[in-house]
């Protein structure tokens, strides 16, 4: 998103309630925090369509193994165990 300053920033799309054209268009979150956006109304909610189209291919990929993983190797000095793959679980 893009503020009427010109700065951009990331807007989590699940915590948005409601986005309003009064002439300037504003965006309220759950928790009562409002933003002055750039965009219009349609462009937030095409921003918000493109993300979890987006979010949905990318599981569609993964889930279909046609999406490159990266393969973590084992750090011996770590407490930390990477993940099981799919076959493992």
């Amino acid at each position: 998103m893009t503020r009427l300053n010109g700065d951009h920033f990331a807007l989590n799309p699940d915590l948005i309630e409601k986005v309003e054209g009064h002439p300037d268009t504003v965006a309220f979150l759950v928790d009562g925090t409002k933003y002055l956006l750039k965009e219009s109304v349609d462009e937030v909610l095409q921003e918000i369509r493109e993300y979890r189209a987006g979010i949905l291919a990318l599981s569609y990929e993964m889930d279909r193994r046609t999406y490159p993983l990266a393969v973590a190797e084992p750090v011996s000095d770590s407490s930390v165990l990477p993940f099981p793959s799919r076959e493992e679980r």
